[in-house]
């Protein structure tokens, strides 16, 4: 009989994940589910067919170039894959794949969160109750924004983006996006479309990113285009830290520029800009976009639907490389 395939997990994974792992693979756990240095993940490695790590797991070129010759596929626990060096692993001859389509509404769910919460000052509010300073009722105390009427900007309209384009409806928001190329009119289903990302944000009243990390993404939002933003806007980030520049959206928070910000993702996560922390006007979630019962066992299915593909000889659905 031939062997199972071997398979190094680099986090601890949803239990019908990793009971169908175990099944099917000769499955490494990590059931102390800690971020293993590049050095233990390398060594973890010797002898695996193939990986399956998350985001946080930095797979840069120097560590593919240091992997195990066994190691020809690394299934990736996420949608994003801006944690893997594509160049370098195609150069290697590895199959890669991420899980695209089964984080689509859990990461809009959050991204709509993230809009009610800025708008209306959730963080504040809250801290009011647990630290019992909650003063009497007042007509100008607390106010926040209506997100009713408003006009919503997208930035990459994709699943997700679509997704909350759907969702924002339901408060009579008017979309208004950009994206690298116009949807046609079933998909933009009345949007706005802006050819440039400058054309969009002076129509944004709240600005939602949904684009992914990229070189050529990298701090897109800057100093120069939140001015281009209107002044007491809201903006929110369920995609990647990196999209974002640190000082420019804390200068804006502290100046009043903007309103307020939610976000769920950041720049050189966990140990984010301790600013952040010290602001009033942010609501931070720990990236937390996909983090339901339902979208972490569909993730991990989709990495192992890829996985099966690999080893059978079959095109992956979700190959990146």
């Amino acid at each position: 009989m031939s062997r199972k395939p071997v398979v190094l997990v680099t986090r601890k994974l949803p239990d019908a994940v990793e009971l169908r792992l175990a099944r099917d693979y000769d499955a490494r756990f990590n059931q102390e589910d800690r971020v293993y240095s590049s050095d233990e993940l390398i060594e973890r490695a010797a002898g695996a067919d193939a990986i399956i790590p998350c985001h946080t797991e930095k797979l840069t070129a120097a560590v593919i170039q240091r992997l195990p010759e066994s190691v020809r596929a690394i299934c990736s626990f996420s949608v994003g894959f801006d944690h893997i060096d594509l160049d370098a692993a195609k150069a290697r001859g590895m199959v890669v794949t991420n899980t695209p389509d089964v984080l689509n509404d859990a990461t809009a769910e959050i991204a709509m969160l993230l809009l009610l919460a800025a708008a209306r000052r959730a963080h504040q509010g809250e801290q009011q109750i647990r630290t019992a300073t909650w003063a009497e009722w007042s007509a100008t105390g607390g106010l926040g924004i209506q997100l009713t009427g408003k006009r919503l900007g997208i930035l990459g309209m994709g699943r997700v983006g679509r997704i909350l384009a759907r969702r924002a409806r339901g408060f009579d928001m008017e979309i208004h996006y950009h994206n690298r190329h116009r949807l046609p009119p079933e998909l933009e289903a009345g949007a706005i479309y802006h050819p440039s990302v400058e054309q969009l944000l002076p129509q944004c009243d709240f600005l939602s990113l949904h684009c992914p990390a990229t070189p050529e993404t990298d701090q897109l939002i800057n100093a120069e285009r939140i001015g281009l933003l209107p002044d007491g806007a809201i903006l929110v980030n369920t995609a990647r830290g990196a999209i974002v520049d640190d000082d420019a959206l804390i200068d804006a928070l502290r100046s009043g520029k903007l309103f307020s910000a939610g976000l769920d993702v950041f720049n050189n996560e966990p140990d984010i800009d301790p600013r952040y922390r010290q602001l009033d006007n942010t609501f931070l979630l720990p990236h937390v976009g996909s983090a339901t019962r339902e979208t972490r066992d569909a993730m991990g299915f989709r990495a192992l639907d890829n996985l099966d593909a690999i080893t059978s000889g079959r095109e992956p659905p979700d190959r990146l490389v």
